[in-house]
């Protein structure tokens, strides 16, 4: 379909979405940027946020963290290092485990284990600031 944008979104674990849409919203490193069908070539970093699949007046969020998207003249391919569909989350679930992880941030005795923690943290609370939006 002409009017459509053919997008396609993968993570390590799979596939999350493959199929035509409306428009893509992408958390870019450099801002957000919409994608349309027709949309002029360009690659991105891809930041820690939500990106949101808006089709036939639907809005689906997925939050993204680190990755690259690519548009081409064929459509939108991204290519996530972790991708978790919003809506499978709970906000009490991710606010308990934010709360364990920096109670681990604290409790680190190494190097490594602090870095390990800050990764944690700072997973959690861009997960949480894209379900609050």
């Amino acid at each position: 379909m002409a009017d459509k944008l053919s997008f396609a979104l993968v993570s390590p674990e799979r596939e999350l979405f493959n199929g035509d849409v409306d428009h893509v919203v992408v958390p870019g490193a450099e801002g957000e940027f919409g994608v349309l069908p027709n949309h002029a070539p360009v690659m991105s970093v891809i930041k820690p946020g939500a990106l949101r699949v808006i089709n036939d007046g639907a809005e689906r969020r997925i939050f993204v963290n680190g990755g690259f998207a690519d548009v081409t003249p064929e459509g939108l391919t991204v290519l996530a290092e972790e991708a978790v569909d919003l809506d499978d989350l709970e906000a009490a679930t991710i606010e308990q485990d934010l709360k364990n992880a920096q109670e681990d941030l604290r409790d680190a005795n190494t190097d490594a284990k602090k870095d390990a923690a800050q990764r944690a943290v700072t997973r959690l609370e861009s997960i949480k600031a894209a379900m609050a939006r």
